[in-house]
């Protein structure tokens, strides 16, 4: 299948040392996938200096499963920031599997399972795609990172989690041998129904972790019926450090989910990261907790899944 191409260019505007920079940032777009009726399209963002590490960040926007949008304005913000900082960046597309459902909970997870499913099945072919155009891109097959927030830190960290677990059943599989390079949640859970954690197959990718403590839209501790369970931030640090992984936790105090959308304000921190977990291989385990009065919160920071997928309880 050829690939749908169309080219946009995004004039960047850098201000330092009391000088004016003008320096251009290249956004194509292209065709990566085709699902039914659904066309998958990937943002691909070249830096205007790219990294030694040539690095790749395969980002993955929020929103429930039921909306959000590559082209969303934090979204492309966000990835214009990546790009400047020298990351290749390739924001995706995928199917939002929970669209029109109206109830999620302990007796009705087939509907998030199945959402789940999708948009990891989504996420397996934009890394083929990146993976079959790394020459084109410039970019290190071995330096791909997951990078998501909300429904997309669901989908980057069990992305990582059924590789590591060899399930493979899916439209299209990962190359034999691969490996993400690290991953980066920002209130992000992975689905079980195998009880604990456990990657079983291969070792997971260094995990940067960002979570609000009081965070009950994805959990930051778990929830789990029998051996089926969703596990957040706080139950995923425990299980990394029961089996010596590296892992960057941030445990945001009093904020709930919120911190799905603190990506830009933590760019910083995030590039500190791979910087020394993922360039420089550093084998850390580093938890923080941390209380940020200033930082602003949202009407859905409070949010239970049911306030998302029943909007009439709200009102």
């Amino acid at each position: 299948m050829k690939s749908g191409i169309i080219t946009k260019m995004v004039l960047t505007l850098m201000v330092g040392a009391g000088s004016l920079a003008c320096m251009a940032q290249e956004v194509k777009t292209y065709e990566f996938a085709r699902r039914g009726n659904d066309t998958l399209f990937v943002d691909v963002y070249t830096p205007p200096a790219m990294r030694h590490d040539s690095a790749c960040i395969i980002y993955i926007f929020g929103g429930g499963f039921i909306g959000g949008s590559r082209n969303e304005e934090a979204n492309v913000s966000y990835c214009q920031k990546l790009a400047e900082a020298g990351f290749t960046v390739a924001a995706i597309d995928y199917r939002l599997g929970l669209k029109g459902v109206t109830k999620v909970n302990v007796f009705h997870t087939e509907v998030l399972e199945n959402a789940i499913h999708i948009a990891v099945e989504d996420t397996y072919s934009a890394t083929i795609f990146m993976l079959n155009n790394a020459d084109k891109f410039k970019i290190s097959k071995d330096k791909i990172i997951l990078c998501g927030s909300s429904a997309g830190a669901m989908t980057a960290l069990q992305s990582d989690y059924h590789r590591a677990n060899g399930d493979n059943n899916f439209i299209d599989a990962l190359p034999t041998g691969f490996r993400y390079a690290g991953i980066v949640a920002f209130s992000g859970a992975i689905f079980s129904r195998e009880g604990k954690i456990k990657w079983r197959q291969d070792t997971p990718a260094p995990t940067l972790m960002f979570h609000g403590t009081e965070d009950r839209l994805v959990t930051y501790n778990k929830i789990q019926f029998f051996r089926m369970g969703l596990f957040g931030a706080n139950a995923l640090a425990k299980r990394f450090e029961k089996y010596d992984y590296p892992y960057f936790v941030f445990r945001v105090l009093d904020h709930g989910h919120d911190v799905a959308v603190m990506m830009e304000p933590e760019i910083e921190q995030t590039i500190w990261f791979i910087d020394n977990y993922i360039t420089n291989g550093r084998n850390l385990q580093i938890d923080q907790t941390f209380f940020d009065a200033d930082a602003e919160t949202y009407n859905f920071s409070s949010f239970r899944p049911n306030d998302l997928y029943n909007p009439k309880d709200k009102e």
